[in-house]
């Protein structure tokens, strides 16, 4: 890393924020995944429940188990998710392919009531009206300049709390709103933030 760009020459010599280069699964999720505009209701219910998950622990843990957790979640189809049952529940603390937390398979399974209750298209809509100006800030140039909360993230997480989410804070909404694309941070020199 360079103290100017705080990039780094990945393998193939493209710069790329540090973070993306700390294991080989972060390059390709570095590459096409984060900082890329995701829509529709079942996808954010996704990565916002991911992101409750990885909460307390490293991404990478919560990367690599991903596809268990899309299989014993149902692909996170809302009103699939919605229906799940006492007897579900049960099955998802014994799935050694996710993270087995009670708090955070509950907050899951109620989260998904409360959006299964929602109209097409509401839950997209609020989150991205949270999106702040991309002319507001700077593109960063170090890890440092990336904040972990923002006005905005808080707002959000308000509002999903106050609608009857769970599991919902302002750093876990700020980590939604970077992975989804409502806000691009992106290191200045990093290629995927010109590829975008």
């Amino acid at each position: 890393m360079t103290a100017t760009t705080g990039a780094v020459a990945g393998p193939d010599g493209k710069l790329r924020c540090a973070w993306g280069l700390s294991a080989d699964d972060y390059i390709a999720y570095h590459d096409s995944e984060w900082g890329r505009p995701v829509h529709g209701d079942d996808e954010l219910f996704e990565r916002l429940c991911l992101e409750a998950f990885q909460s307390g622990l490293s991404w990478i843990t919560i990367l690599r188990r991903r596809e268990g957790f899309r299989k014993a979640f149902s692909g996170f189809r809302i009103a699939t998710v919605a229906d799940f049952t006492d007897a579900d529940a049960e099955r998802l603390l014994a799935d050694p392919g996710i993270i087995r937390n009670r708090a955070k398979i509950a907050a899951t399974l109620a989260n998904a009531k409360v959006l299964s209750g929602w109209g097409s298209g509401e839950l997209d809509a609020l989150i991205w009206s949270y999106a702040p100006d991309p002319a507001a800030r700077p593109a960063p140039r170090a890890l440092s300049d990336v904040p972990a909360v923002t006005a905005e993230s808080t707002a959000l997480a308000k509002d999903l709390k106050k609608r009857g989410l769970r599991f919902v804070g302002p750093t876990t909404a700020y980590a939604l709103m970077q992975a989804c694309g409502l806000v691009d941070d992106h290191l200045a020199d990093c290629f995927v933030r010109d590829a975008s």
